[in-house]
């Protein structure tokens, strides 16, 4: 007892005379240095090592006490001060542990999935996302979550696609940055906030075929110029920590990859916060036969980069013979350890590692995360069809008949990775049309399906009968939570179930139908929009989604989302992006569709540009298509100079009307082509965003400045690079208009 004394003064001691530290040192880097001096090798180790516990064992209990364990993953709400007390009352040095949850979008209040906030393009609602999660998280003990994910996609079969902001480097930078700004706030250790991951670093989206956990390649130019934004842009706002994901990327683990980890990272971006793996994702480069054992993934791993091993127990049971062998360094441990410890401090766990645990749950559900996560969900609803049918008007609908499996599915509509959501507190569209119009309109229900995947034709006949008397037919259809998110991924991403049979049946009753989408990812559904009236993507909107959408289909709100993703017409397109590369015969054209050729025609290979004879050129929408309850007049561009020089800025305006008869909210899209470059460049690449409210019969002028940073791309030799030469503009409603563009040039 006296000898743990002495040592808690010395500590207390060498935190005081952090007031002098030398060399420029932070307070914090002193501290974290003066710690790192007291702590025997073990410690170091036990730094490194994250456990799940979801049941606090005796085990962990025990490895806790012993110092060879530094966080945990899942740790229980009750159990918080139980294991905290342990850490820091019966360990030598009274280390806190790091606790860990994921709160990817939301804790217990559920906002919509990732792909589904990037349909709002609003970095303020996805920031509102983020604080309000840190919120309720840390009441609970929770100081360290595993998003944003901002893995870039172009391949909606993958589950994980619901996850992130969708196919944009551009887009998705700015959203990872604003979820980071909400979790982590301006100050880690105020109490209300807590430390995001920047994941899955890097290329897990390109994984081949969708298949999770798969092979992913790349050049260095896309690496570069696709996949690395979004990372750069978060590691440039202080995210707290990155994750190495699961995946190899040109044949090197992530995991274990120091081109990645080391050099661009670390060396190049100046990254000093805190790495850790994915869930065995460094012992998986043994499973994968990168590594011949074990201890050589935990050698590959530490020497990387990686600081904390996730549930892997390869660097707790291997780093000792590893650096006796000389194959680690105890520089290498000593900087691992300093950026945990350093994660520890900035988290304030030093000061104060307890919670109130007389208090849990107390910031649950609140009204004001309530109607933050309705505001949200509201923004998120993206409506691609309206042949006159929406808004309802309550007062001209006799019967509504509201049917299909995601119609009264509240356990569903909070969507993926969603570990802490209470269906309870789901307000589902029955039950929101019900509480908001059911005293003034005939509301029948009728499921059809009990579940998305149901092929149940019995229910669908009850459906289409009760639709015969129906003046609207509102259908909720889509995916179960569970058929999106990690290792939920479909080859076939079509409606599930006989939903497609459903959605063909309702139409030919020919009453008006509404078709409503609640999945996590888009859907090949070409063929249900044109049986319908009208069509609102959804996706899966969380604890408010019925309430949302409720609103927005009796014009209380009126939708001003956009796609943050590209929806093919069938899977045979993927991979369909809009920001394409133009080839030797581009598809700017169309071309001869299967069904118009003739029989016996002769083969040629002129006139003919890159399609699919069966599906065409075009997607079925285009990435930041949406529309509106009203219309909006785009003027033609207008820059501010034709010719620039390097480090000149130009000025790219346009005027939009609102030429409709709703207020309302348009988002308004800069889009740019370097149209000669020393590589091929994409067709058109996203620059720049406004969301712009316009009342009825008003105009309003946006302005984007446009400068180097705009125009830069990586060539093969990995620099950045801004040619001059002519570049085209387009300010746009989404990616697919291309008549209003403007030509400048940079000298």
């Amino acid at each position: 007892m006296m000898k743990k004394f002495y040592i808690v003064f010395f500590v207390l001691a060498l935190f005081t005379s952090c007031s002098k530290c030398k060399n420029g040192q932070s307070s914090i880097d002193c501290k974290v240095d003066s710690l790192l001096q007291l702590m025997t090798f073990e410690e170091k180790i036990g730094q490194l090592n994250q456990i799940d516990a979801g049941y606090v064992s005796p085990e962990i209990k025990a490895g806790i006490t012993s110092g060879a364990i530094g966080s945990l993953l899942n740790c229980p709400a009750q159990n918080i001060n139980e294991v905290q007390h342990l850490a820091v009352d019966s360990t030598r040095l009274g280390i806190p542990l790091l606790i860990a949850r994921d709160v990817i979008h939301g804790y217990k209040t559920i906002f919509p999935i990732p792909l589904a906030q990037a349909c709002s393009w609003d970095t303020a609602a996805v920031a509102l996302c983020g604080k309000v999660s840190a919120l309720e998280a840390i009441a609970d003990g929770i100081k360290y979550t595993f998003t944003p994910m901002i893995d870039v996609t172009h391949d909606p079969r993958w589950g994980r696609i619901a996850e992130g902001y969708g196919e944009d480097s551009y887009l998705t930078s700015v959203m990872g940055v604003a979820m980071i700004n909400g979790l982590q706030g301006s100050d880690l250790a105020d109490g209300k906030h807590i430390a995001a991951c920047a994941k899955h670093f890097a290329g897990y989206g390109l994984t081949e075929s969708g298949r999770d956990y798969n092979v992913a390649n790349t050049s260095e130019e896309r690496l570069r110029n696709w996949i690395l934004p979004p990372f750069k842009a978060a590691a440039e706002a202080g995210v707290a920590t990155f994750m190495a994901g699961f995946n190899e990327l040109n044949g090197v683990p992530v995991s274990g990859n120091k081109y990645l980890l080391k050099d661009i990272l670390r060396n190049e971006w100046n990254y000093d916060g805190m790495v850790i793996s994915d869930y065995f994702s460094i012992e998986q480069m043994f499973v994968e036969n990168y590594t011949p054992t074990r201890g050589d993934a935990a050698r590959e791993g530490i020497n990387a980069g990686v600081d904390m091993d996730m549930m892997g127990h390869v660097y707790i049971n291997h780093l000792d013979s590893l650096v006796k062998a000389g194959a680690v360094s105890m520089e290498t441990i000593d900087n691992a350890v300093r950026n945990v410890l350093k994660l520890k401090f900035k988290l304030g766990l030093f000061d104060n590692p307890y919670i109130d645990d007389s208090n849990l749950g107390s910031t649950h559900y609140s009204p004001d995360a309530l109607n933050a996560s309705l505001k949200v969900a509201e923004e998120s609803v993206v409506l691609v069809k309206n042949d006159s049918v929406l808004p309802l008007d309550a007062s001209k609908v006799k019967r509504i008949l509201i049917t299909g499996p995601l119609a009264n599915a509240p356990y569903e509509q909070m969507g993926t990775w969603c570990f802490d959501g209470d269906k309870t507190h789901s307000v589902t569209p029955l039950d929101a049309i019900k509480e908001q119009y059911g005293d003034r309109v005939d509301i029948v229900f009728e499921p059809a399906l009990d579940f998305s995947r149901s092929t149940d034709l019995e229910g669908v006949e009850r459906a289409v009968k009760a639709a015969s008397k129906a003046d609207v037919i509102l259908a909720f259809v889509g995916e179960e939570a569970i058929l999106s998110g990690e290792a939920k991924c479909r080859a076939d991403i079509s409606l599930p179930g006989v939903q497609n049979e459903l959605i063909k049946k309702l139409a030919d009753i020919g009453k008006s139908l509404v078709m409503v989408v609640m999945a996590g990812r888009p859907l090949t559904i070409g063929e249900q929009m044109e049986q319908s009236d009208a069509t609102l993507i959804a996706f899966h909107g969380g604890t408010m989604a019925g309430k949302a959408l409720s609103n927005i289909i009796f014009g209380e709100s009126v939708p001003s989302g956009k796609l943050p993703v590209t929806f093919p017409k069938m899977v045979g397109q993927i991979p369909i992006y809009y920001n394409d590369y133009k080839t030797g015969r581009p598809a700017d054209y169309r071309p001869t569709l299967l069904n118009e050729i003739p029989v016996e025609a002769r083969q040629t290979s002129l006139g003919f540009c890159t399609y699919h004879l069966d599906a065409g050129v075009g997607p079925l929408m285009e990435f930041g298509y949406g529309l509106s309850y009203t219309t909006f007049e785009y003027s033609p561009v207008s820059l501010s100079k034709s010719e620039i020089v390097a480090g000149d800025t130009i000025t790219a305006s346009c005027t939009i009307t609102n030429t409709g008869g709703y207020d309302g909210t348009e988002i308004v899209q800069l889009y740019i082509h370097d149209k000669f470059a020393s590589l091929v460049r994409p067709v058109k690449e996203l620059k720049g965003f406004k969301r712009v409210i316009i009342p009825k019969g008003e105009s309003v002028t946006v302005e984007f400045p446009i400068t180097a940073k705009d125009l830069s791309f990586y060539n093969n030799s990995s620099e950045l690079v801004c040619e001059p030469g002519e570049f085209e503009v387009w300010i746009a409603s989404s990616s697919g208009l291309n008549d209003n563009g403007k030509i400048f040039t940079l000298k």
